[in-house]
């Protein structure tokens, strides 16, 4: 598998542009695939996740749009960094079929010191059809960079293991701050929560908002958290209730079809607007403004899903203001006009497919 520098570099906001109809059902029209790939000292939570959420993923008819299988180098019995172990049943043979492939952590990266891949890994990768879309979570990021995958590239890791991986892999752009990366073809993430990210991006990416939500909504994990955000925010939790944003974050989303300035955010809880900009960021990870434009682009996208509404009226209620706005933003974060995003993503009716809307769109 070799990278494609055409593909460009962003931060996981970027959705739709890589993935598209052409991934939605896999190849031959089944449903996508997706092999994880299991090494000695796998981290099972993050097994789980992969399964959980692309194996929830489903069409409005309730058809299953992924088949996820477990693959190892050597098939058999493998142990995890758990006190259990594992029967693994597909070997590498799985990865030259699959449409994705996800390389989850093991606890062998932590103390990894040469940066090259074990020969039998590495044949295993050798396996890997060009183009297929491979990612991985947390440290399996170290298999990614001794594959030679992310030089040149940017990518992320868990911060804890960034100066190692840093200088193992020079070559490789490092961003330790992102909750994820997405450089077309091959996607990283840091720590475990943001493995769910990071999946729920690619669901989003060949799907659509809406599937990716209602994913989310069945595991009881936020929708959407873009991957530029912050790894680490030192107070996630409030220490205490008067030092939340909480309201004005309510008091904004049921407005967005308002100007929302900072200084009536802060108003709304009482703060100046320093120390409201201050403890926003500590909870949330970015700007008020990057959050209010994030809002609002994911509003965008539900509405175009959606509803049969003008792109105009769509750019009114989102806050955008003007459908030349739409369009701006919409290009800047994710790389297609918002007509386009709506024939790619909108939710099949009256039998049409999205394909079918791809050549009845609105302009």
């Amino acid at each position: 598998m070799t990278p494609s520098p055409e593909n460009g570099t962003h931060d996981g906001t970027r959705n739709g542009t890589h993935g598209g109809t052409a991934r939605a059902d896999g190849r031959g029209g089944r449903p996508h695939r997706v092999a994880v790939l299991a090494r000695p000292g796998l981290l099972p939570v993050e097994l789980g996740i992969v399964h959980r959420l692309f194996r929830t993923a489903e069409s409005p008819g309730g058809a299953p749009l992924y088949e996820v299988v477990t693959c190892a180098v050597t098939p058999g019995e493998l142990r995890t960094e758990a006190d259990v172990t594992i029967g693994v049943s597909h070997g590498p043979q799985a990865l030259a079929e699959a449409d994705t492939v996800v390389v989850p952590a093991a606890d062998g990266d932590y103390t990894r010191t040469d940066p090259r891949l074990e020969d039998g890994l590495a044949g295993a990768l050798a396996r890997v059809r060009p183009g297929t879309r491979i990612a991985s979570i947390c440290t399996g990021a170290f298999v990614l960079a001794a594959a030679g995958l992310l030089d040149g590239r940017r990518a992320t890791t868990h911060w804890r293991s960034a100066g190692h991986f840093r200088s193992l892999f020079p070559a490789v752009r490092l961003d330790p701050d992102v909750l994820y990366t997405d450089e077309g073809d091959v996607l990283t993430s840091a720590g475990v929560a943001a493995g769910i990210d990071l999946c729920l991006h690619m669901i989003r990416s060949d799907h659509g908002a809406a599937v990716a939500n209602d994913v989310a909504r069945r595991s009881v994990v936020p929708p959407h958290r873009e991957g530029g955000q912050a790894q680490f925010i030192r107070h996630p939790v409030p220490r205490e209730q008067a030092g939340s944003t909480l309201r004005a974050r309510t008091w904004a989303v049921q407005r967005l079809d308002q100007p929302v300035a900072l200084r009536e955010l802060a108003a709304r809880e009482a703060m100046s607007v320093r120390t409201f900009t201050r403890r926003f960021r500590d909870e949330v990870g970015v700007s008020p403004g990057q959050w209010l434009a994030q809002q609002r682009l994911q509003r965008a996208r539900q509405l175009l899903e959606e509803s049969d509404l003008p792109v105009e009226r769509v750019a009114a209620d989102a806050g955008f203001g003007t459908a030349a706005s739409l369009r701006q933003h919409f290009a800047a974060a994710l790389g297609v006009s918002p007509s386009a995003y709506r024939a790619t993503f909108r939710a099949p009716r009256d039998g049409f497919t999205p394909a079918d809307a791809a050549g009845r769109g609105n302009g």
